[in-house]
């Protein structure tokens, strides 16, 4: 069945003018975000860290980033290290951590009750008993490294092969240049070490598809002196004497009958909950004080304030 007459549309098309199209991050502005991310995984790893690597003390600092190729890593990262592959969600995009050999057999010694000693020279490669303290490490930075990327549950960072060489764990084949951020980490003895992130530019661009997060505004704290704050009026009452009488008392009274009464040494300040409340009550106490006069007028001598 054909229609009598062409379908037209009922607008025109929407044309975008190419400043409105946002252009993806370019390599620079993937480094500079992966840099911010390592300033926040430096300072949530320091607690984490410290047990291992010297104890109290310890102290991390995020470098730089910057771009290197594949091919001068081998001047980067020339001997022993611990380096972990590492796969982002589903696609196990890759990226490398790297620790310092000698910095890992120091947390091994510590674990066997010495003081932190590496041996010299190092081995060639890794003693079977550093395999579960390579292990912890692994999990440490995956942990906090995703906290610090803010990736959601259903892309888990995981660690998928280690090895003490770069060359050994063939982590980047097809990629020539890589971005590359240094946490130096400073312990108590004062002993310094990097740990090595390494993310080829495919898994920055997965990691920082959206824009830029725009920083946080400060947020100004309350000043309970400046208005409107300072001119809210609030009820205060301070009961000076609290007492119990009988009924056979209390009908006794009469003008000039002298009740003995005793001031307690803290009266407590409190707020009235409501204009009702104006003659005591059980109001959250402001403040404590002992009785006294001023200018010939019952005064209360603030000694507490909360």
């Amino acid at each position: 069945m054909k229609p009598d007459r062409s379908i037209v549309a009922a607008r025109p098309l929407a044309q975008h003018c190419a400043e409105l199209v946002r252009a993806a991050p370019g390599i620079d502005d993937l480094t500079a975000r992966l840099e911010t991310c390592a300033g926040k995984l430096a300072r949530s790893l320091v607690a984490a860290l410290a047990p291992l690597a010297g104890g109290k003390g310890l102290a991390i600092k995020a470098r730089p980033a910057r771009q290197v190729g594949v091919g001068d890593l081998i001047l980067e990262l020339p001997g022993l290290a611990a380096c972990t592959l590492m796969g982002l969600g589903a696609e196990a995009l890759p990226l490398v951590a790297a620790l310092d050999a000698a910095a890992v057999l120091r947390m091994v010694d510590r674990t066997f009750g010495g003081r932190g000693a590496a041996p010299e020279p190092l081995p060639a490669e890794f003693p079977g008993s550093a395999d579960l303290m390579i292990g912890r490490l692994e999990g440490l930075v995956a942990t906090h490294l995703a906290a610090a990327l803010a990736l959601p549950g259903t892309a888990p960072l995981l660690p998928l092969r280690r090895a003490g060489l770069l060359d050994e764990l063939e982590a980047f084949p097809g990629h020539d240049r890589l971005v590359l951020v240094d946490l130096q980490v400073t312990e108590p003895g004062g002993d310094s070490w990097p740990i090595t992130l390494l993310v080829p530019p495919a898994t920055l661009a997965a990691l920082f598809a959206g824009p830029a997060p725009r920083p946080a505004s400060p947020r100004r704290a309350a000043d309970p002196l400046a208005r409107p704050f300072a001119d809210v009026s609030l009820a205060c009452s301070a009961v000076l004497v609290d007492m119990r009488m009988s009924m056979k008392t209390l009908a006794a009274l009469r003008p000039g009958t002298l009740l003995p009464v005793a001031v307690a040494r803290q009266v407590p300040l409190r707020i009235c909950d409501s204009a009702s409340d104006a003659g005591g009550g059980d109001g959250p106490i402001l403040a404590t004080g002992t009785v006294g006069a001023a200018e010939d007028r019952v005064a209360l001598q603030i000694n507490t304030a909360f």
